[in-house]
């Protein structure tokens, strides 16, 4: 029996890299999956994978900023699947330039996805969770939260405050038994890493400490830690997966 048998999850940006790998991670031990992304058809082999190891899957498609659509999705979650156990944030962009030339709309495209749709997805789950007295929320950090990076201004204030949101909701819901954390990843293999030159690669690795770049299942791994009863001590914790770059 694995370690979420019988729970039900629901992962934003599920259809591809780390989102796909957290909900197949999820599924392998037990959880049936509610997957959002912004196009419900980008979800079939996410939902295909999840099916494949035995569990249900119900895809919803969502644009995590929008408030209506994101209770939407909440409510046909619980409809689907009579209650909600755990909820990823996963879902996230960037819209990278050094900030003196950034637009208000790359300021506030990139907020309102990665700190806004954390917001909606986890006060929107957060009352179901409250009924039954139980739950695990994570949310999906980054590095460039905790350390900051040039050209990327909106990305890391948008991931710094989805870290401090973490720890003010942890302690508001740490009286109805629900833990909010963050995993914070460092360089992962990407299909952004794949396009890089082999000296920036170089000068990339160069920085980490264990000499590699992480891989998506590294950070799945993280939140299926975080999701299950082994972190049932844990709230409001920000874990770090980024191969030593940053020791906070």
């Amino acid at each position: 029996m694995g370690m979420l048998e019988g729970k039900t999850a629901l992962v934003t940006g599920a259809a591809r890299g780390i989102g796909r790998a957290i909900a197949e991670t999820l599924a392998a031990e037990g959880a049936d999956l509610a997957l959002c992304d912004l196009q419900a058809e980008w979800l079939a082999d996410t939902a295909a994978a999840v099916k494949a190891l035995g569990r249900r899957a119900e895809v919803f498609a969502v644009d995590v900023s929008n408030s209506g659509q994101v209770q939407a999705a909440v409510d046909g979650a619980v409809k689907t699947f009579t209650k909600l156990d755990i909820l990823v944030n996963n879902a996230g962009i960037t819209k990278d330039g050094l900030m003196v030339r950034m637009s208000d709309e790359d300021w506030d495209a990139v907020l309102n996805v990665n700190l806004k749709g954390t917001f909606l997805f986890t006060k929107a789950a957060a009352r179901p969770m409250m009924k039954q007295r139980s739950g695990a929320i994570i949310n999906i950090a980054s590095i460039i939260g905790l350390i900051g990076n040039a050209g990327q201004c909106n990305y890391a204030a948008s991931k710094a405050g989805v870290i401090a949101f973490t720890k003010s909701s942890a302690k508001e819901l740490a009286g109805r038994n629900i833990r909010v954390n963050a995993v914070a990843p460092g360089f992962i293999e990407s299909k952004m890493t794949e396009v890089l030159s082999e000296d920036v690669k170089q000068q990339m690795l160069d920085a980490i400490p264990l000499k590699r770049f992480g891989g998506a299942e590294d950070v799945a791994r993280a939140v299926l830690f975080l999701a299950g009863d082994h972190s049932s001590y844990i709230t409001g914790q920000t874990l770090s997966v980024n191969g030593g770059m940053a020791m906070m």
